[in-house]
């Protein structure tokens, strides 16, 4: 029985998770004040800030690095990628380091469990990074040369909850078709064709339905116009589509329960809004089953938004005409990093290179 140590880090707290194999024995979130948080120039800078705080909880449960058989950390902004289990080589720790792609906090993921492990010479480990790219090139022309289109989506769930439903139909992944629907503070719609994910709705800046943060797709020529009105600079214009957009701009809130809280209370902006939402939802839904030619073996729907009874029901009336739905609600991101790690060390999957 292997026993893993997970660490999922985010911009002002530090999720670590002990398992033993797929049985999580605890889970803890480590909380950093923004004042701690602001000494560091940098995200790397934060590193050894972060490991004094993990190691010390780890030593107030009895536990020391030598308890681990290895250690797995969120996937940061990297190159673009294939999905999988990457072992935290030289050169991916230097990408993150530099930040690749951005600086974002899940880049310390697999800085800290590459040091971890390697004090006690066990193998670290990163899994389906946000950065995960398996789009087919035709999937990536925009219509602006300029202006390609990019993966960024909830990779490390996506591909979870696809294995998941895959090993409980007894069949492998890479023999279905699936489209899974991430529903959280942003939407990542993808069709995920014989095992890879052959396109996306970008679920950060500006693809896809809107969602509880996020603008998702805008009319071009207005956003245009807003950009050179005079009125946003280009951070207040940026907000407006990821961090201040869908939910948050219509009714000031980000909560989807909160929002039904509302239509409960008889507010129809708030029911329009909400309808609207899973209007686009399902029209990405019909998009993608167009991308893998109609042929879809499940529709799968996951994240916060999917323990929405209403939000279901509504999906499934819409879109179960392509195929059956599966509902996975909410997203285990420790347990989806563990199961990563097992898979590799288990034999179920070769380690990828990066």
């Amino acid at each position: 029985m292997a026993k893993l140590l997970v660490i999922n880090p985010g911009s002002t707290s530090t999720k670590i998770g002990v398992f033993e194999d797929e049985t999580l024995l605890f889970d803890e979130t480590l909380r950093h004040t923004t004042e701690e948080i602001s000494r560091y120039e940098t995200i790397v800078d934060q590193k050894d800030f972060r490991l004094g705080i993990i190691m010390d909880f780890l030593k107030s449960k009895g536990l020391e690095a030598k308890d681990f058989d290895c250690v797995v950390g969120r996937g940061g902004m990297l190159k673009p990628i294939p999905g999988g289990t990457y072992p935290v080589t030289d050169d991916l720790l230097e990408d993150l380091k530099v930040g690749k792609q951005g600086q974002h906090a899940s880049n310390l993921g697999g800085i800290l469990a590459r040091e971890i492990a390697d004090s006690v010479g066990k193998p670290s480990y990163i899994v389906d990074p946000v950065v995960v790219d398996e789009m087919e090139p035709l999937a990536r022309y925009s219509g602006v040369p300029e202006l390609p289109r990019t993966s960024v989506f909830h990779a490390l769930n996506q591909k979870a909850v696809a294995k998941r439903y895959a090993k409980e139909k007894g069949v492998k992944y890479e023999d279905l078709n699936l489209i899974v629907v991430h529903m959280g503070g942003g939407v990542s719609v993808g069709p995920h064709k014989k095992g890879k994910v052959v396109d996306i709705f970008n679920a950060l800046d500006g693809d896809g339905a809107f969602s509880p943060e996020r603008a998702g797709a805008v009319p071009s020529g207005a956003l245009i116009k807003m950009c050179f009105s005079g009125k946003y600079t280009e951070k207040e214009v940026y907000k407006k589509i990821c961090g201040n957009g869908g939910f948050n701009a219509y009714l000031k809130t980000n909560d989807a329960r909160e929002v039904e809280k509302m239509i409960e209370n008889g507010d129809r902006e708030a029911e329009n809004v909400y309808r609207a939402f899973i209007y686009q939802v399902a029209k990405n839904v019909g998009s993608m089953a167009a991308v893998l030619d109609g042929k879809v073996d499940q529709i799968i729907l996951t994240g916060g938004i999917a323990y929405s009874k209403w939000v279901v029901a509504e999906l499934t009336r819409k879109v179960s005409w392509i195929a059956p739905l599966t509902v996975y609600p909410g997203e285990d991101e420790l347990l989806a990093l563990a199961q990563g790690a097992l898979r590799v060390m288990n034999g179920e999957e070769e380690p990828m290179k990066y």
